[in-house]
């Protein structure tokens, strides 16, 4: 068999729904609904928390950096889903390849971190309420956030580096339409053991270690809340908690599905495969400004407020 460098002369082809090429145009017209909704969601909550000075609260601004984290997803896997399901242009070169990859983990890593950090911000809230402004100031916020953005750049900018070491075969094909870490290693014809142990580091330092705390967390939050006298307090305390939670939820229960797929599901039909990577990317940003619109009355009544303006 020959190798060859592929950075230098040939592309990844992109996969879309084997054997259902005919049906690209209705395809197509799913992702469109969906990312509308997942765009115009997102914006309209950075939007609305930008306009109203009573929203620059610890709470919300987190929420903000939610939003701004799904967009940046969104705009990460648009391109070459679009070109793909669109036009059936399926070549991507190796620098798009590496550059969308890159993206697509650190918006996926700022993600799981804001989630830790919306949890410790409600966990600061029914613990300490009165020095709960003076914990979580602004600058304190502004601080936690581009520690978020210098871990996942940290972590994820190696991956890159380690790819470009390994030489690849003439069947260059992903198993999506969009570019993934484990996706690429797994085309490789040299020795990827170093790139498959990277990334499992920095799974279990980010992601795992981030769910851990997050249910760390939430554990603090129930002995707390129990601790309260009154009923009705508890149910305020815990509802402040609900969305968080659905977001939590949203993130890793797909992420989970996926995992477990792609380790134990050898014997699955491929268009699972598939569909679950578009569920993971997809269904947060999706269904993230649903639930906090939904279960958040501050962010619900200004959205109704300026549509009635």
């Amino acid at each position: 068999m020959v190798h060859f460098n592929i950075s230098t002369y040939g592309p990844f082809l992109l996969t879309g729904f084997p054997g259902l090429e005919d049906s690209y145009p209705v395809i197509s017209m799913l992702f469109c609904f969906l990312y509308a909704i997942a765009l115009l969601g997102n914006s309209i909550i950075l939007g609305v928390i930008r306009l109203e000075p009573s929203l620059h609260t610890p709470m919300y601004l987190f929420l903000a950096a939610l939003a701004a984290s799904d967009l940046g997803i969104c705009a990460t896997t648009l391109p070459t889903l679009f070109k793909l399901f669109w036009f059936n242009i399926r070549e991507v070169d190796f620098d798009g390849c590496l550059a969308q990859m890159f993206f697509i983990h650190v918006f996926s890593l700022m993600e799981s971190g804001i989630l830790l950090s919306m949890a410790f911000d409600r966990y600061v809230a029914i613990s300490n309420p009165l020095r709960y402004t003076t914990i979580l100031t602004n600058e304190t916020i502004a601080k936690m956030l581009m520690g978020l953005l210098i871990r996942a750049v940290v972590v994820i900018f190696p991956a890159t580096s380690l790819i470009k070491r390994l030489r690849f075969c003439e069947a260059n094909v992903l198993s999506h339409s969009y570019c993934l870490h484990p996706d690429i290693i797994k085309l490789s014809c040299s020795d990827h053991r170093l790139n498959s142990i990277y990334g499992l580091i920095v799974v279990v330092l980010t992601f795992v270690l981030d769910s851990v705390l997050i249910l760390l967390s939430y554990g603090k939050i129930l002995t707390t809340v129990l601790d309260i006298a009154s009923q009705v307090e508890q149910f305020k305390a815990l509802n402040t908690c609900v969305s968080h939670i659905c977001a939590v939820l949203l993130v890793y229960v797909p992420m989970l599905g996926v995992s477990i797929i792609h380790r134990f599901g050898k014997h699955v039909p491929a268009v699972v495969h598939i569909t679950m990577g578009y569920v993971y990317l997809l269904v947060p940003p999706v269904l993230n400004p649903v639930v906090y619109c939904v279960k958040t009355r501050e962010i619900r009544t200004r959205i109704l407020g300026k549509l009635l303006k």
